[in-house]
């Protein structure tokens, strides 16, 4: 008798130990009590996984309890910090692999081509997600220093593209990388420029690139617009053009260029001074600097607005004079 229940009560025990593994098995593989709009999660450094666990719990994603701590012990993960996206159908399993696997929410950034490092500037610290660390930089020579020692000024040297980052990057990590991707885009063009450009440098190529990002958005005219600028300065002309001008006014400009501020003396009015302007003017794309690199052959020596979105390039003053007048017409 005390034999037959002694195997009763262990074939108990192993019906009751069969149907919690089966249990756990369909607990691991079932979704989670995600929403369809999803959850989003932000696990800080050094978090461990039970308290994800029970702050999920307190959310109604899940129920904490034996079967995490199960699977956590049969499946023991180390998880990575960072903000995720929880998406609906998403399993006990599933949660735990992309925890550890870091799989985290990424945010975008673009830097836009022609952009002023002020705009720049401004746009970092419009955005949300980013850390706003370059708050500490009191100056200018602050934020030189933690980006490049070896800058003197910031404009231009920050790559227009879209970068990617994390909860926890701030802006100064941005910059970071887009110096760095500028740094390496000039040191292509400089590298492989056309033979006997007027440019002693490849801070030159920046500066002239500048202009060109700001006197055109069509990428077909880029090469001939920096045709125009490089023939002029082969022939020792003034580089007459208006951004230049507009970009040493700074604030004071209000949207209306007058002759008063063509004839004003200052080191970026190329209307009263011969060369580049001390330093670029904006944030040129890659485009801009292989324009700058390999400018169109031609005998154009200006252009102008064609009111139709792109310029009317002209080989003689007559022949711009003629185009200028035709671009006024237009004009309402």
């Amino acid at each position: 008798m005390k034999a037959r229940y002694l195997y009763l009560a262990g074939a108990t025990l192993l019906l009751g130990a069969l149907l919690a593994w089966l249990d756990f098995r369909a607990f691991a593989r079932a979704p989670l009590a995600i929403p369809e709009s999803g959850v989003h999660l932000v696990v800080e450094r050094g978090t461990p996984v039970r308290a994800v666990i029970r702050e999920l719990g307190q959310r109604g994603v899940t129920e904490p309890g034996w079967r995490w701590r199960l699977l956590t012990r049969i499946e023991p993960v180390t998880i990575q910090a960072g903000e995720y996206a929880l998406t609906a159908g998403l399993s006990p399993r599933a949660l735990l692999a992309l925890l550890a696997n870091g799989n985290v929410v990424r945010y975008q950034f673009t830097i836009v081509e022609g952009w002023t490092f002020r705009q720049l500037q401004a746009a970092l610290a419009a955005e949300p997600q980013l850390a706003q660390s370059t708050t500490g930089l009191d100056s200018e020579v602050q934020l030189l220093q933690a980006i490049n020692p070896e800058l003197e000024h910031p404009e231009g040297w920050f790559l227009p593209e879209t970068y990617q980052y994390v909860r926890g990057d701030s802006g100064l990590d941005i910059l970071r990388r887009a110096h760095d991707a500028m740094q390496r885009e000039l040191d292509r063009a400089w590298a492989g420029r056309a033979p006997d450009l007027p440019l002693k440098s490849a801070y030159e190529l920046l500066v002239l690139a500048s202009i060109v990002e700001r006197e055109t958005s069509l990428d077909a005219e880029r090469a001939d617009i920096a045709g125009v600028f490089v023939r002029r300065l082969q022939q020792g002309w003034r580089l007459e053009t208006d951004p230049t001008v507009i970009y040493g006014l700074g604030q004071q400009f209000d949207g209306d260029l007058r002759r008063r501020d063509l004839v004003a003396d200052s080191p970026y009015n190329t209307y009263t001074r011969f060369g580049l302007p001390p330093t670029p003017i904006a944030l040129p794309g890659a485009l801009s600097l292989q324009a700058v690199a390999h400018p169109a052959a031609g005998t154009a020596m200006f252009f102008v607005a064609s009111g139709a979105g792109g310029h009317v390039f002209s080989e003689t003053l007559e022949e711009h004079n003629a185009a200028v007048r035709a671009m006024l017409r237009k004009t309402p």
